[in-house]
Parts: C-alpha cells; structure tokens; sequence
C-alpha cells in the first residue's frame, strides 16, 4: 500500500486522440449543463386552482397547468459562464490532473450555491466524477490525489441538497458498482505505473553495470596491455645479449622482474575494487588497494620504458590544478597507452612527453618521431585510444591522435580541471 502512495514519474503526454476526447467531453457536458440552467430559471408552471365540488352534480374537471414564460433575461450571463466552467476544465484532466479536479470541484461549489438544484446538478455532478476519476489515475503525485479526493468529497458532501441530484431508489446498486469499478481500475493503473517504474529502475540498474564492466575492461586493457607489452621487449632484449653480455641480459630480467610486480599491484588495485563492501576498512590502509597512479607517478612510468631502450623525454610545466582523482588516472592513461603504442609500434623512435597545466586544464601530449613496428605491432584492436576518448569524455575532456606531418604518432588530450568547464 506504500508503494501505491509513492509518487511516480508523469505519463506519457495525451495522444491527439485524447485531446479530441476530452474536449469533446468537456464541450458537451458544458452545453448540457448551460442548456439545464437555461430551462431551468426560463420557465415557471402555474398550477390553477381546482373548483369546489358542488353536492349533486358531477364532479368539476381541473383545468390543465398553465406555463408561463419568464423574461430570458433572468438568468445572468455569468451563471452561464460559469456554468460551462464546471466542465471546461476536462479538457486538460490528463495532463493536470489535479488542476483540473479542483477547478471543476470549486466551479461547481459556487455554481450550486447560486443556481443549484433541478436537472443541472445532474451534470455538475457527473463533471466531479470524471475529474476525480481523471485526479485518480493520471496523477503522478498519488498521496495528494488520494487527499484531494478526500477533501473534495467532503466538500460536495457538505451541501447534499446542492450538489447532489435526485436518484430513484433502483439507480442506487448502479452508482455503487460503477464507483467500485472506477476506484478498482484506478488502483489496477497505479500498479501498472509502479510496475514500469520498477522496470525503468532495473534498466538503469543494468546499465550502469555495464558501464562499470566497461570501465574495468578498460582499465584490465590499460594495465595488462602497457606492461606485458614493455616486459616482452625487456625479455626479447635479454635473450638478444644473453650469451655476449651477461650483466645487460640480468639488468632486462631484473626490468621484467619489476615490471611483472608493478602490473601485478595495479591488477589488484583493479580487482580489489570488485570485492569492497560497506563494512571493509579504507581501501587506502591497504597497498593492494591504494590509489589508482595518476600524473605524479609518471616519472616510475618513463623510468620503466627507459629501461627497454627507448629514449623518452619527459616535461612538465606550469601549476598543476585540482585535478579530480578519475580525471588524473585518465591523464596516467593517456600517457601509458601512448608509450606502449611506440614501443610497439615505433622501435628506435625518439619519444616526448610534455604535460603542462594551464589555468583552465592539463594538456598531455606524447609525440614520437616514427619508428619500424614490433613483433606486436599487429596484435593490438585499436581500442586503447577509443577507451581513453571515451573516458576522457566522462570528464569533459577531449582526445586527438593521429600521423605527425613530418612523421611519428601524435596524442594529445585536454582534461579541464572542472567537468564541464571551459576547454582551451
């Protein structure tokens, strides 16, 4: 019962067709209602009176009543307008419910109290009913159409012989089970409206699964590919000088060694994060799982490529901003994934990494001047740079990368230091 109190999301706008319908329903109830008051202070019947019985003779015949036309102008032409008002507002019952409801509610209060009774409170009444019906059901807000409702049958019950038109006795099993089924497929609706927001929920459920799969496949590729990459070079260059240089083909090994230990704390500090739960002590207290590396931990990251031979120049400039944590493991990555590409695709290329904070962001740039491809070079899918846009796309930033004019690779990213703000 709870739930059915709860507020939902607003329908779906009307269709055409229930514009049309509605206003068809609103006019038409209008007329009648106007018509009804027209009629009902236009005419006067005057019954004659009847003639005394005389003893002895016949009784005498009553003469027919007699109906007498009143002056049209009786009837005030803002009783009219008001009348149409007590069903105009039909029109919009779904799509505001509530206005509707107490606009007709309120109408017909003020009609009644100046010209009620008679066969117009038959439509004034049947007005109220399809705009508590319309509140019922179309409303997104159900506490409050449940207390409207409420509110506003005691308002019409208050004034009985105002608001409320004669019945027969037989019309009264009639009202009661059209009530219970109006009230039953206002309830069966709320449900149905629950039901889709449950739906809605777990679709946005799924789908941030699935962009957290996202995120930690691109993380698993950034770790896994930039690492495994340097220590096959590392372990290709020892096997090369094993046998004429015994101190270098150790001093690669112990490389592989260091390089197979560093991509093994970031793979737990990827993993770590899928096990974490509300009660665990902070994820920083544990190395395992301490914080992903960002833009202060690139020197470790050119020391390592240096180590397989490739000649890397590293450059840092201007006041380093507040970068946000994802934004700076999103630069780290930008860098990462350029390197492992030269490694792998350039051998022999002269590298430079040039980071430099502006007031409004951090551009990073990594430039090549062209190489000969690796063994590897073929075993990547292209979509280490397609992740990093998309990640750098999280964090308002942007990622261009292709040939340079005079040969080599170039990547540049721009990440504001504000998501959202202004890109330079």
């Amino acid at each position: 019962m709870l739930t059915l109190l709860r507020a939902t999301s607003p329908l779906p706008p009307p269709t055409r067709w229930m514009w049309t319908a509605d206003t068809v329903l609103a006019v038409v109830l209008a007329v009648c209602t106007v018509g009804a008051a027209r009629a009902q202070d236009t005419t006067t019947v005057v019954i004659p009176p009847v003639p005394i019985p005389v003893p002895g003779t016949e009784p005498p015949v009553p003469p027919p009543p007699v109906v007498w036309p009143q002056d049209l102008g009786s009837v005030q032409p803002w009783q009219l307008a008001l009348a149409a008002l007590t069903a105009l507002p039909l029109v919009v019952r779904r799509r505001y419910p509530l206005v509707a409801f107490w606009a007709v509610i309120g109408t017909t209060l003020l009609f009644n109290q100046h010209l009620g009774t008679g066969d117009t409170t038959a439509y004034t009444f049947l007005s109220c009913v399809v705009a508590a019906y319309g509140a019922a059901v179309y409303s997104p807000y159900r506490l409050r159409a449940l207390t409207s409702l409420v509110a506003g049958a005691g308002l019409i019950a208050a004034s009985p012989e105002e608001n409320f038109p004669y019945v027969t006795p037989g019309v009264v099993p009639f009202l009661v089970l059209l009530g219970v089924g109006l009230g039953a497929n206002a309830i069966h609706v709320w449900k149905q409206r629950v039901h889709a927001l449950q739906e809605r929920q777990e679709a946005a459920t799924r789908l941030a699964v699935e962009r957290e799969r996202a995120r930690i496949a691109r993380e698993l590729h950034d770790v896994v590919t930039h690492n495994v990459s340097v220590m096959v070079i590392q372990a290709g260059a020892a096997r090369k000088v094993m046998d004429a240089s015994p101190e270098r083909a150790r001093e690669a090994l112990l490389a592989v060694e260091a390089g197979g230990r560093t991509a093994m704390a970031e793979l737990r500090q990827v993993m770590g994060l899928l096990t974490l739960v509300g009660d665990d002590p902070d994820p920083a207290a544990d190395p395992d799982l301490a914080p992903q590396p960002g833009l202060d931990r690139l020197t470790a990251l050119v020391d390592r490529v240096r180590a397989t031979g490739v000649a890397v120049e590293l450059t840092v400039t201007g006041t380093r901003g507040p970068l946000p944590a994802g934004a700076d493991l999103a630069a780290y990555r930008v860098v990462q994934e350029a390197l492992t590409n030269a490694v792998k695709h350039a051998s022999g290329a002269r590298v430079r990494v040039a980071v430099d904070h502006t007031p409004a962001a951090v551009h990073v740039e990594v430039t090549d001047t062209g190489g000969t491809p690796t063994a590897q070079s073929g075993s990547g899918a292209g979509r280490g740079l397609i992740g990093l846009r998309e990640r750098l796309t999280v964090h308002g930033g942007t990622l261009r990368a292709g040939h340079r004019p005079t040969g080599g690779y170039r990547v540049h990213a721009v990440i504001p230091y504000e998501k959202g703000g202004e890109t330079p």
